[in-house]
C-alpha cells in the first residue's frame, strides 16, 4: 500500500508542532521548589524542606513503581564527577537522570584534571557553562563546597569524608516507610561513629525529630564539632542524641545500624579496626538489647558480612538494606527534580 499526502509539507508541519508542543509540555510539568540550590550537607534545610524531598521521593517511587514515564530532566545535563568507586550511587544517579530524559556525562579523576593540573575553582567555572548541575563523590568537603561556589549551578554532594547527605535521605525514607511517624523514633548507629554517614545521620535525625544514639568504642566517638552542630536542632525537635560504649544506648532502639569498618582510604587500619570494633558488631544479641521484638536491621552497603553484621541478622526479616538502596535511587531523584 502507497500512502499519498497530498499537501506533505503541511503534514511534516503539523507533526513537527506536535513534537514541539509536547516538548515544551514536558519542561514545563514540574517546577523545582528549590531550583538552583545546592545540597552539601542538611545544616542548612529546615524540617519542612526536607520532608518537601521526603514527599518527592515517595512520589517518584510510586510512579517507578505503576509503570509510569516521565521527561523531567529533558534538556538538562549533569557531571557527575567520582574520585571515590560507587555501586549505588553512580546507579542511582545516572539511571534516575537518564530515565527522565537528561545526559549524564561520568567524569573519574581519570577524565578531568579536578585539583590537579586545574584549580576546584577553575573546574567549576568550567563545568557551570557546560551543565546544568553537578554530582561530586570524592574525599574533601571543602571541593564539593568550591564546586558550589564557583559553578553558579546546584552541586549534590555525592560523598565525602565529612557528609553523606544523599545516603541519609534514602536512610530517613526507609525508616518512614517502615514506622508511617518520624519523630519519636530511636535510631541507633553501631560502630566508628567518626565516619560520614553516622555524621549525616545525627544532623538529619536532629532535623527531624528522631532519637540518635552511637554506641561505639570511645576512641571512635563522634568529633565534637558535628555534636554541636546538632545540638540546636535537636532542641528545637525535642529529639535526644546519646553516645556511649556501653550497650545500654540502644535500647528501645526501633532501627540498629551499622557500617563497614574500614573507609575507603583507611585499609592500613583493617587489623586495628576489626579489633577494637569486634565488641560492636550487630548480631542477634544486640538486636535482642533494643528490647524491642519490631526493631530493623539497616546498612547503607557494601557490608562485610561477619564484620560490622552477622550473616543471620543480614538475612533477615528484620533487614531493610535492600529497601534503602532501591530508596537511594528515588531520593536522588527527587533531590534532582528539587534543585535542577
Amino acid at each position: 500500500m502507497i500512502l499519498i499526502f497530498r499537501e506533505p509539507g503541511q503534514h511534516i508541519r503539523s507533526i513537527y508542532r506536535e513534537m514541539k508542543n509536547n516538548y515544551y509540555r514536558f519542561m514545563e510539568t514540574f517546577k523545582a521548589p528549590f531550583k538552583g540550590r545546592s545540597l552539601l550537607n542538611w545544616i542548612d534545610w529546615t524540617p519542612s524542606e526536607i520532608e518537601t524531598l521526603l514527599n518527592l521521593a515517595f512520589q517518584v517511587k510510586a510512579e517507578a513503581h505503576r509503570g509510569e514515564i516521565h521527561q523531567r530532566f529533558l534538556g538538562k545535563t549533569i557531571a557527575l564527577i567520582f574520585e571515590k568507586r560507587s555501586t549505588r550511587t553512580r546507579s542511582s544517579f545516572e539511571t534516575a537522570f537518564g530515565e527522565e530524559g537528561g545526559h549524564p556525562v561520568f567524569m573519574s579523576t581519570d577524565d578531568i584534571q579536578l585539583g590537579g593540573k586545574e584549580s576546584v575553582k577553575d573546574t567549576a567555572r568550567v563545568l557551570g557553562r557546560m551543565f546544568s548541575a553537578i554530582e561530586f563523590r570524592g574525599f574533601k568537603q571543602e571541593h564539593v563546597e568550591q564546586l558550589a561556589e564557583f559553578s553558579g549551578i546546584p552541586v549534590i554532594n555525592g560523598l565525602t569524608d565529612d557528609f553523606h547527605p544523599t545516603q541519609a535521605l534514602a536512610d530517613i525514607m526507609t525508616l518512614k516507610e517502615s514506622f508511617e511517624e518520624l519523630k519519636g523514633l530511636h535510631l541507633a548507629y553501631c560502630g566508628d561513629g567518626r565516619n560520614n554517614v553516622a555524621r549525616s545521620l545525627m544532623l538529619i535525625c536532629a532535623k527531624m525529630g528522631i532519637d540518635f544514639s552511637v554506641y561505639s568504642p570511645k576512641e571512635l566517638f563522634p568529633h565534637k564539632d558535628i555534636i554541636e552542630i546538632c545540638k540546636p536542632f535537636a532542641e528545637i525537635s525535642r529529639a535526644k542524641i546519646q553516645i556511649s560504649d556501653k550497650i545500654d544506648v540502644v535500647k528501645g532502639a526501633d532501627a540498629l545500624y551499622t557500617d563497614v569498618w574500614v573507609s575507603m582510604g583507611e585499609e592500613n587500619l583493617k587489623e586495628q579496626r576489626i579489633k577494637l570494633l569486634s565488641p560492636f558488631q550487630i548480631n542477634a544479641d544486640l538486636m535482642n538489647a533494643t528490647g524491642k521484638p519490631n526493631t530493623i536491621f539497616m546498612h547503607c552497603l557494601p557490608a562485610v558480612k561477619g564484620q560490622e553484621v552477622t550473616e543471620d541478622v543480614f538475612e533477615s526479616t528484620a533487614s531493610r538494606v535492600w529497601d534503602e538502596a532501591e530508596n537511594r535511587k528515588h531520593t536522588i531523584k527527587a533531590i534532582m527534580l528539587g534543585l535542577i
